[in-house]
């Protein structure tokens, strides 16, 4: 191809040509699968992103990992991997990001093909969310170095504890990762759906909180917390604030998750412990759902009395689990991801997800970000599985959104 031509076309057109190496990014997918890594204990997963980094031909001086691990406290015992790729041309940062953790249910995962699909070979679930975005992001990586292709400096970002809580990408610095002007976040199934709004979500905690008597010779000097519990979600539910909630034009979820509390069946329970949370693309109607079970908690431990004329008592508790976001189609990213895409052979379309994702906080933190997938399915079940195709997909879209000028 004429020099002068060639010097003018995108590296994602001239990818077509370039055939991503298949049978080396499913080797990546299927090693990152069979790596335990519960949030918090990412350790080892780490150890071979970075090896493979490093057998790639990344130098060792752009790899580092952050101190997030001792900044969200026990529980989490290495932090982000932050890997930082110089660009061969002039341009803003851009940022790659796959979460390492995996759910419970994954523990003890074996990975194997089953024609166009990887599943799990026993009754656990199999870690595609997120190893797929982890093996994604290697293989762009390895892409990227063997054939040397133009690029704009390049963050790469391995977050830890996502699944409880979007925890790495919470506590990452954006200095930390170069002050990256667009971000892509990979963490779902087809790779042309871009997730470019999510929904924001609290997450909170009911102390309620009784008074004791025997159940058998005093029952009423007790004030049972399980009838302020029972009286409360009743009117939750009454009121029209539990599981889907829709009023007018406004929606939104909620969910009681957990209820703890009580000791013997002789005493009237004197605490009770109760977790739940709450979700809405829209922020007032988060806070609105939120405080339907704030005063139904309160109304409840007031309306139980005891003989001598005293009430239960409740500590309501709520923290802002992540915000809401929605990258409008004429956004810079946006519309840069669409051309990136259509130049790459796909037929790209903008979605919502009702679910809270990494991108969550690199919108909040002023990185304009769009997850898009790379083959998981069914995540947190036994029927996970990895669509191979979309995998190499979801690579291939990854170069092109790392190269296209």
């Amino acid at each position: 191809m004429n020099f002068c031509v060639r010097r003018h076309l995108s590296d994602s057109l001239i990818l077509s040509a370039m055939q991503i190496d298949k049978n080396r990014a499913v080797q990546h997918l299927m090693d990152l699968l069979a790596i335990p890594g519960p949030s918090g204990q990412e350790g080892e997963v780490a150890q071979v992103v970075r090896r493979k980094l490093l057998e790639a031909g990344c130098k060792k001086s752009w790899i580092r990992e952050d101190d997030a691990h001792r900044r969200l406290g026990p529980g989490f015992t290495v932090g982000n991997l932050i890997v930082k790729i110089p660009g061969t041309r002039r341009a803003t940062r851009r940022m790659f990001c796959g979460h390492m953790d995996t759910v419970p249910l994954c523990r003890g995962a074996v990975p194997v093909r089953r024609g166009n699909r990887v599943v799990s070979k026993g009754n656990t679930g199999l870690g595609a969310d997120n190893r797929t975005a982890v093996a994604c992001v290697v293989t762009l990586a390895e892409m990227l170095m063997n054939h040397n292709l133009s690029r704009p400096p390049l963050t790469l970002l391995f977050t830890v504890g996502e699944e409880n809580g979007l925890n790495g990408a919470k506590a990452v610095r954006k200095s930390d990762l170069g002050n990256p002007t667009m971000g892509f976040n990979i963490d779902s199934g087809k790779p042309a759906e871009y997730l470019t709004s999510a929904i924001g979500a609290y997450r909170w905690t009911a102390h309620v909180h009784g008074r004791s008597s025997h159940a058998g010779v005093h029952p009423e000097d007790g004030i049972s917390a399980v009838v302020i519990v029972a009286r409360a979600i009743e009117q939750v539910v009454d009121r029209g604030f539990f599981g889907k909630v829709v009023k007018g034009r406004q929606s939104g979820t909620s969910n009681v998750g957990s209820i703890g509390g009580g000791e013997s069946s002789n005493q009237v329970t004197d605490y009770v412990e109760v977790k739940g949370e709450c979700r809405s693309h829209n922020r007032a109607f988060l806070d609105r759902i939120l405080a339907a079970y704030r005063t139904a908690f309160e109304e409840a431990a007031g309306s139980v009395i005891n003989a001598a004329g005293k009430a239960g008592r409740v500590v309501f508790k709520a923290s802002h689990d992540y915000d809401s976001f929605s990258l409008a189609r004429n956004s810079p990213v946006t519309v840069f991801a669409m051309k990136a895409a259509r130049a790459a052979g796909f037929k790209p379309l903008c979605k919502r997800v009702d679910g809270g994702l990494d991108a969550n906080y690199f919108n909040r933190k002023g990185i304009p970000s769009i997850t898009f997938g790379a083959g998981q399915h069914h995540a947190h079940t036994v029927d996970e599985y990895c669509d191979i195709g979309e995998y190499l997909g979801g690579c291939r879209l990854a170069v092109a959104l790392a190269t296209e000028d």
